[in-house]
């Protein structure tokens, strides 16, 4: 990713590429092999969040490299938009950083012509305190990311306990049309963040001399109750017809807790799982 940055700090340009596997060609071969071809199929999936971006930024360039591993990948929660939200939004508070503005109001300024995302931003900024003060040794960060229809933005409480990130609070507004049940709505959010918080913290994958060196839950942790945050949920009143819920609170939340990390470090962590 790279970008120009204007006078006020304001980006003029952005130019993205990224590099992965297919992943619907490659269901079809072992489903469907009477339907798949020899060359993988163009798919949208490896690029989306970012081909997609939310930000006014006057010149894009946004182009995807596909490549072929070898190893097996399949559809994940919130698919192309899990990696994608945490390496575009990491890298729109880096930007805010380089012109030394606020993280929020760097974003609301590339939002002007989109103002339901606005509304989700202001709403997390405004329920996640933020900018007021927090107890020592406690820092802020925030994302927002649209995906299945729907606007996620989210505000994350971070410190380190014996080194390692501790979550105290995830702070998640979201516009995702009209609202049937919003009990079903926040649980389906919480059930986003936690899943998005041990992809953050925890979970890897090896691969050695051929095998994958994980073969379990014991070497591949799930998060406990002990490190469940205090999960908000609020949502934009909306007359829209619904939309996602199931997958779009996922996205966020590990670029909000790795850009919580740097307020806090100073270190910026462009890798997941997070590590200090």
């Amino acid at each position: 990713m790279q970008a120009g940055l204007d006078a006020q700090g304001l980006p003029t340009a952005l130019a993205i590429t990224s590099a992965g596997d297919a992943i619907t060609p490659r269901w079809m071969a072992r489903v469907l092999p009477a339907l798949a071809g020899p060359i993988d199929m163009p798919d949208k999936t490896t690029s989306e969040g970012l081909f997609d971006q939310l930000y006014g930024i006057p010149n894009q360039r946004i182009a995807h490299v596909a490549t072929h591993s070898g190893v097996p990948v399949g559809y994940w929660r919130s698919v192309g938009h899990s990696h994608n939200a945490f390496f575009i939004e990491s890298f729109i508070d880096e930007l805010a950083h380089e012109a030394r503005q606020d993280p929020v109001a760097f974003r609301l300024a590339l939002l002007k012509d989109a103002p339901r995302h606005a509304a989700v931003l202001k709403l997390a900024a405004d329920r996640g305190g933020w900018g007021k003060p927090l107890p020592a040794g406690r820092a802020r960060g925030v994302a927002l990311h649209e995906s299945f229809g729907s606007i996620v933005a989210q505000v994350v409480e971070v410190s380190l306990v014996a080194g390692q990130p501790r979550v105290h609070r995830v702070v998640c507004a979201a516009d995702v049309g009209t609202v049937v049940n919003p009990g079903i709505v926040a649980q389906q959010m919480e059930g986003g963040v936690m899943f998005g918080l041990g992809a953050a913290l925890f979970q890897r994958i090896d691969i050695e001399a051929s095998v994958v060196k994980q073969r379990n839950y014991p070497d591949y942790p799930m998060p406990k109750m002990i490190d469940t945050p205090r999960i908000e949920t609020h949502l934009v009143a909306s007359t829209r017809p619904p939309s996602g819920v199931g997958e779009p609170g996922t996205p966020p939340i590990a670029p909000a807790l790795a850009n919580a990390l740097f307020a806090l470090t100073g270190k910026r962590l462009r890798e997941l799982p997070l590590k200090l």
